[in-house]
């Protein structure tokens, strides 16, 4: 088993985007505490309206505190700057929301580093744990997933997973380019990590539901998240691609 010992002479930054998780927050840090001591960990605290920074800064977590809500894909972006900045050589995005289990953290490191690739995600869908979703939600997610498993070259279950590792390339590339608009953080950023020459792939990760908030898995806003999310492929995939001279290297 793959323990964070094994990354002991890298710099890795977990990036935890958050927006009024004060109700979990403080839990998440404590299992990613105990879990990942050896790593670095920032909040970036994406425009709350609630105590998300004062208990991100109380579990003595550097916090960066952006001043309007932008979005995930807007708090990622900063929270890749802040890593590219810093000189971190791996990243990985872990969600406030304790539906992602720092313990599998060293498993997506480890697929990472063994492939060689530049992202890789933590996938619900791919013979790890029991992560169910069934119905109209569990069909969205299957045709986002065939259509950017061609843009990427890659064969891919779970294209909206935010629980994703990046290594140098990507942050050096998402710090600049990573999107803020809606689910930019997932199917825009893989059309861009794609045409920016990077290599995407996943790994089988377990997963539990969030510990706060409700999802929704309504057949009618499984229907609305089907629209807008092709919708966002659309324009991923009709915006220019990024110039050679500008693909890390």
């Amino acid at each position: 088993m793959t323990r964070m010992a094994d990354f002991r002479d890298e710099r890795v930054l977990i990036i935890i985007p958050a927006w009024n998780e004060e109700e979990t927050l403080g839990d998440v840090l404590d299992e990613v505490a105990a879990e990942l001591p050896s790593v670095d960990v920032v909040v970036v605290d994406d425009g709350s309206t609630d105590r998300t920074s004062e208990v991100a800064r109380a579990k003595g977590v550097r916090v960066l505190q952006l001043p309007i809500n932008l979005g995930v894909g807007g708090a990622m972006r900063a929270g890749y700057k802040f890593a590219a900045r810093n000189r971190y050589t791996y990243t990985v995005q872990l969600d406030a929301d304790g539906q992602h289990p720092p313990k599998e953290v060293p498993t997506i490191l480890d697929a990472l580093v063994s492939t060689g690739a530049d992202v890789m995600i933590g996938a619900r869908f791919a013979g790890a744990g029991d992560y169910q979703t069934r119905g109209p939600r569990r069909w969205s997610m299957t045709v986002l997933s065939v259509i950017l498993s061609r843009v990427t070259r890659a064969e891919l279950t779970d294209t909206t997973s935010g629980f994703k590792a990046c290594g140098p390339r990507a942050i050096s590339l998402f710090s600049t380019t990573y999107p803020a608009e809606y689910l930019g953080d997932t199917v825009e950023a893989l059309v861009i990590a794609a045409r920016g020459g990077l290599t995407v792939d996943q790994t089988g990760v377990s997963m539990r539901p969030r510990a706060g908030g409700r999802p929704s898995h309504s057949p009618v806003k499984a229907a609305v998240f089907l629209v807008r999310a092709l919708l966002a492929l659309g324009i991923a995939l009709t915006r220019p691609g990024i110039p050679t001279e500008e693909r890390p290297a």
